[in-house]
């Protein structure tokens, strides 16, 4: 069933014809806890953008399915908001995985996209009407700022251990392109089905194996899992930096569940609660979203995503604003033209539709205690290590000596 939500309004307002929104968005599934959030800030929006009048004199309306974390889900709900609820925009859903499949019926009926967090879902199907909200950069940006760490810490060669999907695959290839360019062996290459629960054996073989770096790319439910195997069986004196592309270790119900786990990893984040990471509106959007994420009983923190939402909102009513009409091949050539002022920070497009330049973070896990969410408020549980912009500290290594 749709959830249309709409804000308050003026009277004047409501009589305009509201300018729908249709996204889907994981509701439920191994992606909900993601996608909760990021639609909890991309309604955060649509409340400011409506007590402020509008866009073009009309409310704003989101039309939302929830996909249920399938990538199988996803056409027939976006061919439905097309043709059937007739939206104005397009928001694609949270992750790679829900993303992928649309990307085709997108270019085909030459539709705008605001994308929400894949990673290189359009580097195949080339739509220059895709703007990915997300800080990835260039593609090969991510495993090479988490290898950039590896290697000053003396690592010489790689596992890699990756789910056998979309998101993963693509951060895998992109990591075995930056090794083999800079002569790193790899050493493991392990990729495991999507519903792995059980990951010991895995972990004997890699840890057989003695790497000096371990890259991992997953999803919520087998990054907790992998986790739990290596705390129980180890992983070995050679490994200098674990982690890199462990998606859910940025969600708080998982960094609460994992508790002290999670020492010693460094994994890639996207927001966290440092002074340099303020913009014009950011304090004043976790203040609103802190609040009503207790009511939603959403991700408390928000950190990861909910901005982003937030941001995706910010581009398109300035380039709305700019073009003064919902014309999308009008509001693409804004998109990619200009530079957008959001509570993320600047964002610039290249070509592809990613960053021009990447934004993400890698950071370390350090004095993580058992059950206590409220210590991720503060600044110190996650190191940042990279950028050199936002550098907090120092990698801690080998990853034993970082876990204890």
């Amino acid at each position: 069933m749709a959830v249309a939500v709409v804000g308050h309004g003026s009277s004047a307002l409501a009589q305009q014809p509201p300018i729908k929104i249709g996204m889907s968005m994981p509701q439920t599934g191994g992606l909900a806890g993601g996608g909760k959030a990021s639609l909890l800030g991309i309604e955060i929006w649509r409340d400011d953008v409506n007590a402020k009048g509008g866009l073009l004199g009309r409310k704003i309306e989101l039309v939302v399915y929830d996909d249920k974390s399938s990538a199988s889900e996803t056409p027939a709900i976006y061919a439905k908001l097309v043709d059937v609820d007739k939206v104005d925009l397009l928001f694609a859903p949270y992750a790679t995985v829900p993303t992928a499949p649309i990307m085709p019926f997108v270019k085909q009926r030459g539709l705008l996209l605001m994308g929400n967090f894949s990673f290189q879902v359009n580097s195949k199907v080339g739509h220059d009407m895709w703007f990915n909200n997300a800080p990835w950069g260039p593609a090969d940006s991510w495993a090479a700022s988490f290898l950039d760490l590896a290697q000053k810490a003396g690592g010489k060669n790689m596992a890699l251990l990756t789910a056998d999907q979309e998101f993963a695959q693509n951060l895998a290839l992109t990591a075995r392109d930056v090794a083999k360019k800079r002569n790193i062996p790899i050493v493991f290459d392990q990729t495991y089905p999507p519903n792995t629960v059980e990951f010991s054996s895995i972990i004997r073989a890699l840890k057989a194996a003695k790497p000096d770096i371990v890259y991992v790319a997953s999803y919520p439910p087998d990054s907790a899992g992998i986790l739990r195997a290596v705390n129980e069986i180890g992983i070995g004196d050679s490994v200098k930096i674990f982690g890199g592309g462990m998606v859910g270790l940025q969600f708080a119900a998982v960094m609460s569940n994992l508790g002290s786990l999670l020492n010693g990893v460094v994994n890639y984040n996207t927001w966290l609660p440092e002074k340099s990471m303020y913009f014009d509106g950011t304090k004043e959007f976790f203040d609103k979203y802190t609040k009503r994420a207790v009511e939603a009983k959403v991700d408390p923190l928000g950190y990861y995503l909910a901005p982003f939402g937030y941001a995706m909102g910010q581009m398109i009513e300035a380039a709305v604003g700019a073009t003064k009409s919902l014309d999308q091949k009008g509001i693409a050539k804004y998109l990619r033209e200009n530079e957008h002022k959001t509570i993320v920070g600047p964002i610039a497009f290249s070509a592809d539709g990613e960053r021009k330049e990447t934004a993400t973070l890698q950071a370390q896990f350090r004095g993580v205690k058992d059950k206590d969410i409220e210590q991720f408020r503060t600044s110190g549980k996650q190191v940042i290590l990279f950028p050199d912009k936002l550098k907090a500290g120092e990698l801690i290594s080998p990853f034993e000596a970082a876990r204890n």
